[in-house]
């Protein structure tokens, strides 16, 4: 592939695939989004798909009317459905010559590395051959919801295991809006996000009758897709062939970002500049007769490995490590450092060793220096795979590294969790920050003697 070739993965909602009124495929917008892939593909670029819709043809096949609650019900509507969606998919795709392949996950799939590793493989096998590969939740096997979290959600862990360059998440708006467009005729379009901290926004409406997903679920995955370098879209899915202009736009202006440097992710922005930001890209957008979407900027140089991804996403977390102030900074460091015992003030939940657990940051209490402080919050900042289960840890909690053998009767290495185990976040909570540089100041004065 050539140095202007990227990889895109093009996460479609089940509104932009399935009539919400009579449930039958939208086949003339699938068309079209079959067209505009191919012309992407033929021109170099790499296209993942993450459809939904499984289920709505589902209902629609034993003419159900609404959803079902029950899970077993859902779980047989998509087995109903899915043969059928990936079928006319293919269909569709023939026409032009373009072979698919059908890639079913749960998130069950990916709770060891190497089966993470192995669908990533695969994924990127499939690419390489030349094919389109379709990505779905295996629905009639999924036991928590009927989702993981949603589409939007898989498409951004989507979009990290294959090292996308851009995630679009098609839907039935033209992009994010500071207010629920439908409802406020005031509501401002918003086009550009460099930092999701800037960003306030209200949300509050569902998806469709026969989806899952709403804005909230895609500020998610957009999310996600920036922690793991991928620049995310948001856009219209009543005309798709308008991604082709979407692409090229966005190609360009994320090469002058990069090359000016003046993105600095961890800024924030005022309330003003923000708007500012906003208007200005919206006045490039209407010289330049590019449809109106929303780009959330992604830079590879600050994101997470492939390991913390699939710590921070492809993981649920069984429980939670509680960490002081001063181990956090040390374990955040450039040059990171493990979660020592001494550093650890309590333990959430029961979970056994190499479990995923939250990282979490709280203060001590002055009274007794051993337990958490019940009256200050608590902050989650990671993830973490831990050398011992949680009931040995808080035996162990705030002891020296030394002593751990002689309460335990072995050791099994000086850190609860080794510095290879540990993932954050890209964007770091500025309160959090504020708190541990506060809580550490406050430490040094007292350890200072008196004059």
């Amino acid at each position: 592939m050539g140095e202007n070739c990227y990889t895109i993965v093009v996460k479609l909602g089940t509104s932009s695939v399935v009539d919400e009124e009579t449930r039958e495929p939208r086949i003339a917008t699938m068309s079209r989004i079959v067209e505009t892939l191919v012309k992407l593909r033929r021109k170099g670029h790499r296209i993942v798909i993450v459809s939904s819709g499984a289920i709505a043809v589902g209902m629609k096949r034993v003419n159900m009317k609404r959803k079902p609650k029950k899970l077993q019900q859902v779980q047989a509507l998509a087995a109903i459905g899915q043969g059928r969606l990936i079928g006319l998919w293919d269909d569709l795709f023939r026409q032009l010559n373009q072979p698919i392949a059908q890639i079913l996950l749960t998130r069950t799939d990916l709770v060891d590395y190497t089966q993470f590793k192995n669908a990533e493989n695969t994924l990127e096998q499939l690419i390489k051959m030349g094919i389109i590969p379709i990505v779905n939740e295996n629905d009639t096997l999924s036991i928590q919801e009927i989702k993981f979290g949603d589409n939007d959600t898989l498409s951004a862990i989507t979009a990290g295991m294959c090292h996308a360059d851009y995630l679009f998440l098609v839907t039935d708006v033209d992009c994010l809006y500071t207010d629920n467009p439908r409802t406020n005729p005031d509501a401002e379009p918003i086009v550009l996000v460099r930092n999701m901290r800037n960003l306030n926004v209200n949300t509050e409406s569902g998806g469709s009758a026969v989806g899952t997903g709403g804005m909230t679920t895609k500020l998610i995955a957009a999310d996600l897709g920036v922690s793991a370098g991928v620049t995310t879209i948001i856009c219209k899915s009543e005309h798709p062939e308008q991604i082709l202009d979407i692409v090229e736009y966005s190609i360009r202006a994320d090469r002058v970002e990069n090359e000016a440097k003046y993105l600095v992710i961890n800024e924030e922005e005022t309330v003003e500049q923000f708007q500012e930001i906003n208007r200005s890209e919206l006045r490039e957008l209407n010289k330049l007769d590019i449809p109106l979407h929303t780009r959330f900027v992604g830079h590879s140089f600050n994101a997470v490995n492939n390991k913390e991804f699939w710590l921070l996403h492809g993981l649920k977390a069984n429980g939670a490590i509680i960490i002081d102030p001063g181990c956090y900074k040390a374990i955040t460091r450039k040059n990171k450092a493990g979660i020592l015992p001494a550093g650890i003030i309590s333990v959430e939940g029961n979970f056994h060793e190499y479990e995923c657990v939250d990282v979490k940051v709280g203060l001590r209490d002055p009274d007794d220096p051993h337990s958490l402080d019940p009256n200050e919050e608590l902050y989650v900042v990671g993830r973490a795979r831990c050398n011992y289960p949680s009931n040995q840890i808080n035996k162990i909690k705030g002891l020296q590294s030394s002593q751990i053998e002689q309460v335990l009767g072995y050791a099994d290495g000086e850190y609860v969790v080794h510095r290879d185990n540990l993932a954050f976040p890209v964007f770091a909570d500025p309160e959090l920050l504020d708190v541990v540089e506060s809580t550490l100041s406050e430490q040094e004065r007292e350890s200072k003697p008196n004059k």
